[in-house]
């Protein structure tokens, strides 16, 4: 009898050892199993959404989709997709400011999205301000050209994809035996090295343009900028909304714009919408 109470005491020892994390971790798969649950759930909705607005905008009744593209935008679901099609909307009902601002959201997420590039001049036409650009320099056409053209997200994927390649093809340079190929593995492994040197240079460069640059694009129908920011301040000039400004400051309720030419001035935020 002793030996089977020592026994049954081992058992019950063993049971309050490893039974708490047993259910602990039961606990936690029941939790990932209704968290992944919900969010399958929540984005089956969004993507039943994102179809009725696009029947909605096919039959022409584009306010209706509107407000569905608004819903889904609400819930953070975002795309480059979802903001074309809210600009498109704005651009079927003569609504300037979030044509263009929608169309240029779209192209901040994907770049290279060039049907919303394409329906942005279209819905810049509608603007009033046709603010003539400064000349640019050689490094600002090579920045606009080509690191421009991807997000720091898709050049960080350059660069991962350039790094795996010259990792590989410096093992097969350092194992091959035959002179042809390895001198062949040598000259990828080289340019491989170069283009992720150059797209960690646009990485971080994309990265640092995106943080200390801040567009907006002006909503109200017609804003006075003036001098200062002050009620009393004298107005420089008057800007109308559609208009893409860059946004150097901000004091109280005043922010100081820059235009595409290179005229500054201050202007009420809530006159602006940030991109």
């Amino acid at each position: 009898m002793i030996g089977l109470s020592k026994e049954i005491e081992t058992v019950k020892a063993t049971l309050k050892k490893y039974a708490l994390p047993l259910v602990g971790f039961k606990i936690i798969k029941v939790c990932l199993f209704l968290l992944f649950a919900y969010s399958n759930a929540f984005a089956q909705n969004n993507s039943e959404l994102f179809k009725q607005a696009n029947e909605l905008y096919r039959n022409e009744k584009y306010v209706e989709a509107i407000g569905l593209y608004e819903q889904i935008e609400a819930s953070g679901l975002v795309s480059s997709e979802l903001y074309y099609n809210l600009g498109n909307s704005y651009y079927k009902i003569n609504k300037v400011a979030p044509s263009i601002y929608n169309l240029e959201k779209s192209l901040l997420l994907n770049p290279q999205n060039t049907d919303a590039a394409n329906n942005l001049v279209f819905a810049k036409r509608m603007a009033i301000d046709a603010i003539e650009e400064l000349p640019k320099t050689f490094f600002q056409n090579l920045e606009e050209n080509v690191i421009q053209q991807l997000s720091f997200d898709q050049w960080a994927y350059v660069a991962v994809s350039a790094s795996i390649m010259t990792c590989l093809f410096f093992l097969f340079f350092y194992f091959s035996y035959i002179p042809g190929r390895k001198r062949a593995y040598f000259v990828i492994s080289i340019l491989s090295s170069l283009i992720l040197i150059f797209s960690l240079f646009f990485t971080f460069k994309q990265f640092d343009t995106s943080k200390s640059t801040i567009e907006a694009i002006v909503f109200d129908e017609k804003t006075s900028v003036k001098d200062a920011p002050l009620a009393s301040g004298q107005e420089v000039f008057e800007i109308h909304e559609g208009l893409k400004v860059m946004v150097l400051d901000e004091v109280d309720v005043w922010k100081k714009i820059k235009l595409s030419d290179g005229k500054t001035g201050w202007i009420l935020a809530e006159s602006l919408k940030i991109l």
